[in-house]
């Protein structure tokens, strides 16, 4: 960095009798998801200006007062004759922080309503528009003289400051009086005290509300020192390094806030735990963020850390954020000590390196051999029965005699068998299982087995650590690998996931596969990534649906919410597939238009065949566009994905194609009713999970359409 003396007002000299100080440059959250919204010669030119941003201080270059501002630690600096940004110019220390850039009277003006302070119960940074919350008054306590009681009567003052609100917004929350008031308010009030009220609205207790913030600042905060706050608030705050981490900031103002940590995520990622430990959260409320920040924080105390999900795909995206964490914190020897691995990756490693490449049995050789069992017995189940009944029960509980089988449980199958009928389905499983052995044939699933097996056996286990993303989907013997990828003992494993999403195989328990959680689960409740529209429409595909969580309990989705507020998502219909993508082309134009990038766009369809159609359509529009099945997740161009590979993604705006009654649920993924009522009812709901997993990938803008007529997980949203 270029160092400089520090002098905030225009036109002033340099002091050369004081010692050197290197400014650095923090910029706020707000500014980042505004940046990409400016036309591209506005960003080149902040970019440009920022990047010698430690030169403009040294000179004082375009840095000037603001006369009338709320808070006169404010300055404007010069972006072009329209343009100004607006800093903040702390009293002692070198940090500026980069606030808003925005045209030069709508700068002045959002200088002239706005003020920072430091909230003395979290030491983190806040912003709040103190001329809203001033207007605001008059009305409220006029409503207030005519109500019989104050919503917070019951909360003493002092308990409120405890949890951080200060005497501003303490005189607001004593004028409410109903908890809609606090929902209007959001915008107003900064975050943190907004999240205090509401949780004290909704009936949580003090402690409850504390707990859920997790605020863990221990020492005395000083409300004037700026400078630690904007340390101690890397949820709004970002610290650039130099012009060229800046260039790669705003070369990619998304990405990094997908490494950022909430404090009520922090303190399970910073917790010490006697063994296994889980966190789960509705869609967005940044479970994998907690992961990356876990797997991170593990490999920093030595031993090598496995991370780990169920598709490549995913573990792609988690690599590459893995990566970007690696450098935002400095410390890419402790990212050096994590393994991104996705599960059968392992498996087939693990296996590999005792066998050799196994022989797979692909799907049509599979159905061939059970048609013959089910041909020589004579038996009246079908193969897509048998196959079921052997990878659900015989496999996933390990079961390994007629004996056992009559004995196991077979919870979520739904076809009752009677003991003559279950000797029947044994021997036909023992008569399929000789065929394996006999032409030396692998499945995934016996691979993962043989690959635990293995690991299961060795003293000198290949991980510290193991960590979980989107637990939901891995199965039980997926699990039982990386049950035997860790000796047990301390922080051995943490998982995390959301039940709702579970889109692959039926559920199991954790504590059925050796994984303990017991007494050491949280919840996460806010969604940091999809607008409370979204998410409010995308919550509704779920409701009614009866879905258990890892530890055999009913979950539920209650309680999840957004701060953030936008444009109800777009549902459409349209006669022909044609005009349905005609309007695609259109939607994904005009959010083009509106300066979204097309990499920050996604679409996501049922079936490949869609998906591929859906390209080409774009690609034909002049619209660059990608196929996820193709490559990474990380790329240039619109991405389009099946909704399988839309998990664990995110972008700002994001169309759902073909989400008609004829593709969704996809008519050949559904077990027939009358063969398997479980299996069906499993099917539906992981096809209408999938719609769900579509849907919140959505940060900002929603479209969703279909030909013909509408899914079934849908119509019933449009009444």
């Amino acid at each position: 960095m270029i160092s400089g003396t520090r002098n905030r007002d225009a036109g002033s000299a340099p002091d050369h009798g004081r010692p050197i100080a290197v400014p650095q440059l923090a910029i706020h959250k707000d500014f980042l998801t505004e940046f990409a919204a400016l036309d591209k010669p506005v960003r080149e030119r902040v970019a440009e200006v920022f990047t010698k941003f430690e030169q403009a201080t040294h000179t004082g270059l375009h840095l000037e007062k603001i006369t009338g501002a709320r808070d006169d630690r404010f300055r404007t600096i010069r972006i072009d004759q329209f343009w100004r940004g607006v800093v903040l110019a702390p009293e002692s220390g070198d940090t500026f922080l980069l606030l808003r850039v925005l045209p030069h009277d709508k700068a002045y003006e959002w200088a002239k309503t706005r003020r920072v302070s430091v909230n003395t119960a979290t030491g983190r940074i806040e912003l709040r528009d103190v001329a809203a919350m001033d207007s605001a008054l008059p009305q409220l306590e006029k409503m207030a003289a005519k109500a019989p009681e104050r919503l917070f009567a019951g909360v003493s003052d002092a308990v409120l400051r405890k949890l951080g609100v200060d005497e501003q917004t303490l005189g607001f929350a004593r004028t409410l009086t109903e908890p809609f008031q606090v929902e209007a308010a959001q915008s107003l009030l900064p975050p943190v005290q907004w999240e205090v009220l509401y949780g004290l609205a909704a009936g949580m207790s003090p402690e409850q509300v504390w707990e859920e913030l997790g605020a863990q600042i221990t020492e005395e905060v000083d409300p004037e020192d700026l400078e630690a706050a904007l340390r101690r608030s890397p949820e709004r705050v970002l610290l650039v390094e130099g012009p060229a981490e800046l260039m790669a900031v705003l070369a990619s103002p998304f990405d990094l806030w997908r490494i950022y940590l909430h404090p009520a995520q922090r303190s399970a990622v910073e917790a010490s735990y006697r063994g296994p430990a889980r966190v789960s959260g509705g869609p967005g409320t940044g479970k994998t963020v907690v992961a990356l920040h876990r797997a991170h924080r593990l490999a920093r105390s030595g031993g090598p850390v496995l991370l780990t999900t169920f598709t490549s795909t995913l573990a792609e995206a988690l690599e590459a954020n893995l990566a970007l964490l690696a450098e935002s914190s400095g410390d890419a020897e402790a990212a050096g000590r994590v393994r991104v691995e996705h599960v059968d990756r392992l498996a087939h490693r693990v296996f590999r390196e005792a066998h050799g490449r196994p022989n797979l049995l692909v799907q049509a050789r599979e159905r061939e051999l059970w048609q013959r069992v089910v041909d020589r017995l004579g038996v009246d189940l079908s193969p897509a029965f048998l196959a079921e009944e052997w990878r659900q029960v015989v496999l996933a509980r390990q079961v390994g005699s007629a004996a056992e089988y009559l004995q196991a449980k077979r919870t979520g199958r739904g076809r009752a068998l009677a003991p003559t009928k279950k000797a029947q389905v044994w021997q036909a499983v023992w008569e399929f299982q000789k065929e394996l052995s006999a032409q030396g044939l692998w499945t995934h699933e016996t691979v993962c087995e043989e690959a635990a097996r293995l690991l299961a056996d060795r003293d000198d286990k290949p991980f510290a650590h193991v960590v979980v993303d989107e637990a939901q989907d891995l199965s039980a013997h997926q699990w039982r690998l990386l049950r035997a990828a860790v000796a047990e003992g301390p922080d051995d494993m943490f998982v995390v996931g959301d039940a709702h999403q579970r889109i692959y195989g039926p559920g199991i328990t954790l504590g059925e596969v050796g994984v303990n959680v017991r007494g050491r689960s949280s919840k996460l409740s806010v969604n940091y990534r999809t607008t409370g529209e979204i998410l409010g429409w995308s919550l509704g595909l779920m409701r009614g649906q009866a879905v258990s969580d890892l530890e055999g309990e009913l979950d539920s989705l209650a309680g999840c919410r957004s701060e953030m507020r936008g444009a109800e998502p777009s549902v459409k219909g349209f006669a022909t597939w044609d005009a349905e993508l005609a309007y695609l082309r259109e939607t994904v134009g005009a959010w083009i238009d509106a300066g979204v990038l097309p990499s920050e766009i996604g679409v996501s369809a049922r079936s490949n065949r869609a998906v591929e159609q859906a390209v080409l359509a774009l690609e034909e529009a002049g619209i660059p566009a990608r196929a996820l099945a193709r490559g990474t997740a990380e790329g240039g161009g619109v991405a389009v994905g099946t909704m399988h590979r839309m998990k664990g993604l995110e972008f700002r705006c994001l169309a759902v194609v073909g989400a008609g009654s004829g593709q969704l649920p996809e008519p050949r993924g559904l077990t027939p009713e009358e063969e398997d009522p479980g299996a069906h009812s499993r099917d539906l709901l992981r096809e209408r999970s999938l719609l769900f997993v579509a849907c919140t990938r959505a940060r900002e803008q929603l479209s969703v359409s279909w030909h013909q007529e509408p899914s079934p997980f849908i119509e019933a949203l449009l009444s």
